[in-house]
């Protein structure tokens, strides 16, 4: 069995990954989502949050998803998503600053449409915090 795979990550703006990788860990509609060279074939939804890679180098890289897709093949892996950024370019205090204002936003809402846009603001601040945080623990510290 093949100990790679080809992965690429892509947004709706740019290529940001393309390469061999030995696993692919991402959070799907279901929960947590290990991929591995010879895993079935699979498409589902990704939930905004961190998408961890490990390369043949068994060195780790962490992007963050607004949300998107996961497509397995026997000899692929396509995430397509509508943002992606690397967890490292993510400014932790502007995503800080962002979860505050939609919570404020939330507390003092006058219609559903701005519970609405607030809600999903929250999700996509929680979401990039959360990926800030792996790649704390990841770098150790």
């Amino acid at each position: 069995m093949a100990k790679t795979v080809h992965c690429d990550i892509v947004s709706a703006d740019e290529s940001l990954f393309s390469g061999s990788v030995k696993m692919v860990v991402a959070t799907g509609s279901l929960g947590e989502l290990g991929v591995t060279p010879g895993h079935a074939p699979l498409l589902t939804d990704l939930r905004p949050g961190p998408v961890r890679i490990v390369k043949e180098t068994d060195e780790e890289e962490i992007y963050y998803l607004s949300g998107g897709y996961v497509e397995v093949q026997p000899g692929s892996i396509a995430i397509l998503a509508d943002t992606a950024v690397r967890a490292g370019d993510i400014d932790e205090a502007a995503a800080a600053e962002a979860m505050k204002s939609a919570e404020n936003a939330i507390a003092n809402q006058s219609g559903e449409i701005e519970y609405s846009k607030a809600a999903s603001m929250l999700a996509e601040a929680t979401a990039q915090l959360r990926t800030v945080q792996t790649l704390r623990k990841k770098l150790g510290g």
